[in-house]
């Protein structure tokens, strides 16, 4: 059966029982996802029979995919592309910065996800961190925290640039002032000098 067979949409309440079902198949704790429900994407047969969900949970900019399940595996390769397309979809309209997963099928990896170390684990949410095991990341586009923080530098670099122009040209003021006094004053004595050399000696005039 091809992908054109399969709808992907978000899960409501009607979907709980066959939800549930998957996640006993698959070991997860069908409690607490339960309750979040509304977090997975299904993906329905022609028949509208649940063949295979999985769950997006979103906090601030940033979003977990989590929970991956299929009634057959043997279809995974089939549906996984359009539940990845319908979480890009759900990203852009919730303006998701970044994607988390714990999943660990090689499909994730190879849609661009890396191992997260180093400084980007920092970026991960605090709720999420108490989850062991290595996580995978996908930066969607630039973090808003990062260009807000990246604006703010900016500013404040041209804030001081202009300060130390606006007391660069100050200065320059205050010594074309300075020069004037003293021309003024040096005028003033020749000028003196003059007078006192004339009034000594007349006769210099004629």
């Amino acid at each position: 059966m091809n992908q054109s067979n399969y709808r992907v949409r978000r899960a409501t309440l009607d979907d709980v029982g066959s939800l549930v079902e998957l996640w006993k198949s698959m070991h997860f704790g069908v409690e607490e996802l339960a309750r979040r429900v509304t977090e997975f994407q299904v993906a329905e047969g022609p028949e509208g029979k649940l063949a295979g969900a999985v769950g997006l949970q979103i906090a601030g900019r940033q979003g977990r995919i989590h929970s991956e399940g299929f009634t057959d595996f043997a279809l995974a390769d089939q549906l996984r592309p359009l539940l990845w397309d319908r979480l890009h979809a759900i990203s852009a309209n919730h303006g998701l910065a970044r994607f988390w997963t714990q999943e660990q099928a090689p499909f994730w990896s190879h849609c661009g996800m890396v191992k997260a170390e180093g400084e980007v684990m920092e970026k991960l949410p605090v709720p999420w961190r108490t989850s062991s095991g290595g996580w995978l990341t996908l930066k969607l586009k630039d973090d808003i925290d990062e260009v807000i923080s990246a604006d703010k530098e900016f500013a404040m670099f041209m804030e001081s640039e202009k300060q130390r122009t606006a007391k660069a040209l100050q200065q320059a003021r205050v010594l074309k002032v300075i020069a004037t006094i003293i021309a003024l004053a040096v005028l003033g004595l020749v000028m003196a000098g003059m007078f006192l050399l004339l009034r000594r000696n007349p006769h210099v005039t004629h």
